[in-house]
């Protein structure tokens, strides 16, 4: 295998976060996003007590509503945030190609973290909109292309 295949076959198997696509440590979610996603996802969130960003995850120290601190590590693809994130990324592809590697790195993700059912389905939805459409202007640009060289 030649370097520079083997380079894009390794770029390609990386998640959004060290491919440097979304970086979720620089967010500053607010209480209610975080304690919405928490309960989403099974526990029994009240209020938070202590947020620290971290890379790659959030670590959260939150009150139940039996009076407990309870604490945890929880992946950034939980929140909503993390959804928008991900389709704004797609919405701002320019072509089909890039929105195939993009499409790539988000495969990579649901094969690898665990990814909350309704942001996933929100997200594969995006980007078939945005094939269908991108495919869709391609297609009129190379119509337009072969009309103007048949004038000539």
């Amino acid at each position: 295998m030649t370097r520079n295949l083997r380079n894009r076959k390794c770029r390609s198997r990386r998640s959004l976060i060290s491919a440097n696509k979304i970086t979720p440590r620089l967010w500053r979610l607010r209480e209610a996003e975080i304690i919405e996603a928490l309960n989403a996802q099974g526990y029994d969130a009240l209020k938070i007590k202590k947020i620290s960003y971290l890379n790659h995850q959030i670590s959260i120290s939150y009150w139940d509503n039996n009076g407990g601190v309870c604490s945890g590590f929880f992946s950034y693809r939980i929140f909503a945030r993390w959804q928008y994130a991900v389709q704004k990324l797609v919405y701002n592809c320019g072509s089909t190609t890039e929105l195939k590697r993009l499409s790539l790195l988000i495969k990579y993700e649901y094969n690898h973290y665990p990814y909350p059912l309704e942001i996933q389905e929100a997200i594969d939805n995006t980007i078939d909109t945005c094939t269908f459409e991108l495919t869709a202007i391609e297609s009129d640009k190379q119509t337009v292309q072969y009309e103007v060289v048949g004038v000539a």
